[in-house]
């Protein structure tokens, strides 16, 4: 017996039913690529390094120009990063402001 997914998901753009895999296949290649403050493209699991000094709401801390941050995530929004340093948990960082390593 194949192994097949039988999960559709309605498109409402084309108005249809389609297969959950087409459909996140689609979404993924639609997303505009991340770009860092020098341009370069981001992925999950990027290094990153600030490029200004950054005062942290609600840590009553600041992050140094020249800090490295490890393993980020991409989220929806293309022009912001979701990662964490070792003394603050998530922490969500403009893409203007990091370059990556």
């Amino acid at each position: 017996m194949p192994d097949t997914d039988d999960t559709y998901i309605y498109d409402e753009a084309l108005g249809e039913w389609r297969p959950a895999g087409a459909a996140a296949a689609e979404t993924a290649a639609a997303r505009a690529p991340v770009r860092d403050a020098a341009g370069n493209i981001l992925a999950d699991g990027d290094a990153v390094t600030l490029i200004k000094d950054l005062k942290v709401k609600g840590a009553n801390q600041t992050l140094k120009q020249g800090t490295v941050i490890r393993s980020i995530r991409l989220t929806d929004d293309p022009e912001e990063i979701d990662c964490r340093h070792d003394s603050i948990k998530g922490l969500v960082l403009r893409t203007e402001f990091v370059r990556k390593r």
